[in-house]
């Protein structure tokens, strides 16, 4: 089964990359695989801060998760996986589809600013050509409808 690979971060674009690739797996029987990916510099402390810094934060993204899951399992019949990797986000993105034979297309929200489309957009995209996968970006101000009728 194909699935849609998105990153959940606390980035505003990383709902309609949710949604997107949500309703795609749905349109297409396929799956859909959420990755989110721990900084190391947050666990600079002590060791044992920088474990219970570590668990929190895990317990963070598992609620986060667990929100978008309830959604995709609701609204459309897809029941999402969640996969957890500490690192620098490009490196452990590109590792996470270049390992997972599973992983079909990964699904990335672009920011609507003036700035850019958003750091992990600017960085994938200049690695895409050697990514085993396509890359889907998705306009973080496109409306709910048009995501509906596009997918």
């Amino acid at each position: 089964m194909r699935k849609f690979m998105v990153v959940l971060d606390d980035s505003r674009e990383c709902l309609n990359a949710m949604r997107f690739a949500a309703m795609r797996a749905a349109n297409t029987q396929g799956g859909v695989k959420v990755l989110s990916v721990i900084p190391p510099e947050e666990f600079n402390h002590w060791l044992g801060v920088g474990d219970i810094m570590r668990e929190e934060h895990r317990e963070r993204i598992e609620a986060h998760f667990e929100v978008f899951a309830k959604w995709m399992r609701d609204k459309q019949g897809v029941d999402p996986e969640l996969v957890i990797r500490e690192g620098e986000p490009v490196v452990e993105i590109i590792a996470q589809v270049t390992e997972d034979p599973e992983v079909g297309v990964l699904v990335l929200g672009a920011a609507s600013d003036r700035k850019g489309p958003g750091p992990l957009v600017t960085q994938l995209t200049k690695s895409a050509g050697s990514l085993p996968i396509p890359i889907t970006i998705v306009p973080g101000d496109m409306s709910k409808e048009r995501l509906e009728r596009i997918t």
